[in-house]
């Protein structure tokens, strides 16, 4: 069988200070780092799937621009 030819991928754009964040592991596990996370950084709400053993989140660590003054 002959590999399929690739996609042409959009290339992605980044907001500074913003993480996109997939979290793979048991249920208990990843709640575990959903709340650690939390506590930290405001994030969006998780979409988790596979039945709570994936989750995925944005989280804002604050603006990176540098500091133009």
């Amino acid at each position: 069988m002959a590999a399929r030819a690739r996609r042409e991928r959009t290339p992605r754009t980044y907001l500074p200070g913003i993480a996109d964040v997939r979290i793979c592991g048991d249920e208990a596990t990843v709640k575990a780092v959903l709340e650690a996370l939390d506590s930290v950084f405001r994030t969006t709400t998780a979409r988790e799937y596979d039945d709570g053993q994936r989750a995925y989140l944005q989280l804002d660590t604050g603006c990176t621009d540098p500091d133009t003054d």
